[in-house]
């Protein structure tokens, strides 16, 4: 038996598991200073940070699992759980803030029926306050982040977010 107990070879399933990491980790893992880099490609390719995906970074690049938690913690642009198919930012900066930035995150939570930081039960929204997405001119502002690439929508109102997150749910 390998480690824990398992009738597998966990090591070979973790690699291929995490295969598409590969070449990350084959180009970066030895690079000194690289390991934003890393946890950039990796939520890129996932999505999002999994502790199984700290361990096996930590594994690849003997940075402690401890020591890359901190960093995925301490960075905003890191997320540690799943997210929908289109993740909504919320500029709360302080143009969108005097623009009532309040009142447009008031009106998603109540259309959507989540919280900063959650996720709609049919996997299809997560909502993300931030803290400032350069574009003060179009205040009150958010950008809806998808696969098919980014959107922005500026000068929101309570009536203008919800249909714009009834159309892209139509579309979903």
């Amino acid at each position: 038996m390998s480690e824990k107990g398992c009738n597998c070879n966990c090591a070979q399933n973790r690699a291929a598991e995490f295969k598409d990491l590969a070449p990350v980790l084959e180009q970066y893992a030895k690079v000194p200073g690289s390991l934003i880099t890393i946890l950039q490609k990796a939520q890129d390719i996932y999505g999002y940070l999994s502790l199984d995906a700290i361990n096996y970074i930590s594994e690849e690049t003997g940075i402690k699992p401890a020591k890359i938690y901190g960093v995925a913690t301490f960075y905003a642009q890191f997320r540690l759980k799943p997210v929908g198919k289109y993740l909504i930012m919320l500029c709360q900066g302080t143009a969108c803030h005097v623009n009532g930035s309040e009142m447009i995150e008031e009106a998603i939570c109540e259309y959507l029926d989540i919280k900063d930081g959650e996720t709609t039960e049919d996997g299809i929204f997560t909502l993300n306050n931030v803290a400032c997405l350069g574009c003060c001119s179009l205040a009150p502002v958010m950008m809806i982040k998808s696969v098919e690439g980014d959107e922005t929508y500026g000068n929101l109102t309570k009536d203008s977010v919800k249909q714009i997150l009834g159309e892209i749910r139509e579309r979903a």
